[in-house]
């Protein structure tokens, strides 16, 4: 009997925004059997067309992902770094729009059979890892705020300040500088474990502790539910798109005992 099994789901709500601009898909490999890959990507600018391209390059690369003789982490980070080096050319070509370039942050995680799991990030959209009611890792822009300072010799303060600035801005399809890649991974996952994928629609309403307390306490769709519910409420009418994709670990069902009927002979 398998350690967990996978319940998972999308949800989306376009908040008080003109169009709906993040995309989330959850995805399984043509020739990975057991291997699933949860996308999401939020359009931060030219509307959905960079975050439509993520999805479209992420299940093109997934369905052409083999596993090989041995299941190899390394080379399902290399799948995820080359989907987002691929899905960020791909953006760059595209005519751009009268008003802004197409921009896209991305989200992606990978599951094994061998309970295992990888993730990469680009922008402020967030990857959560929870353990039961506890949040065991979350992304954020520590590592590319180091990036700056260290490799690019910024001040800290102005690293600090990427997120308002064109030229450092860590998304899909900048043309004045490349994407960086934030990549993480963990082994040994069961039941109990959970994954939220999710834009900054989202991400900003919430504590860590509500977040895995809503996971933990609910199925995938009723904790979508009540956290695009709650996201609403305390946005106060200025709430930007908001999505998410939630992968839960539970416990399988229990086999039923077999029982042997026995036929007893009558003595006569």
């Amino acid at each position: 009997m398998s350690a967990y099994k996978i319940e998972a789901g999308t949800a989306q709500h376009i908040g008080n925004r003109a169009q709906q601009n993040d995309r989330v898909a959850l995805y399984t490999a043509a020739q990975a059997p057991g291997y699933v890959l949860a996308v999401l990507a939020d359009g931060v600018s030219g509307g959905p067309i960079a975050s439509e391209q993520v999805l479209l390059t992420s299940k093109h690369l997934f369905d052409e992902f083999r596993v090989g003789d041995t299941p190899n982490l390394q080379r399902l980070e290399e799948l995820l770094r080359n989907i987002a080096q691929e899905a960020h050319e791909v953006i760059k070509m595209t005519p751009i729009a009268a008003s802004s370039e197409p921009h896209s942050t991305l989200v992606l995680l990978a599951l094994t059979p061998q309970r295992q799991a990888v993730w990469a990030c680009v922008g402020d959209s967030r990857l959560y890892r929870f353990a039961g009611q506890t949040c065991a890792a979350r992304s954020n822009d520590a590592a590319y705020v180091d990036h700056l300072v260290t490799d690019d010799k910024l001040p800290l303060e102005a690293a600090k300040k990427h997120r308002s600035s064109k030229l450092l801005s860590n998304v899909l399809g900048n043309h004045l500088k490349p994407p960086f890649v934030t990549v993480g991974r963990h082994e040994g996952l069961q039941a109990g474990d959970a994954f939220l994928l999710c834009s900054d629609g989202l991400w900003q309403y919430f504590t860590d502790l509500e977040l895995a307390a809503a996971l933990a306490r609910n199925a995938p769709r009723q904790a979508s539910e009540l956290l695009i519910n709650k996201a609403i409420e305390r946005a106060a009418g200025k709430g930007d798109n908001c999505s998410m994709a939630i992968i839960k670990l539970v416990a399988p069902p229990k086999e039923k005992p077999s029982y042997t009927v026995q036929r007893l002979k009558r003595a006569v």
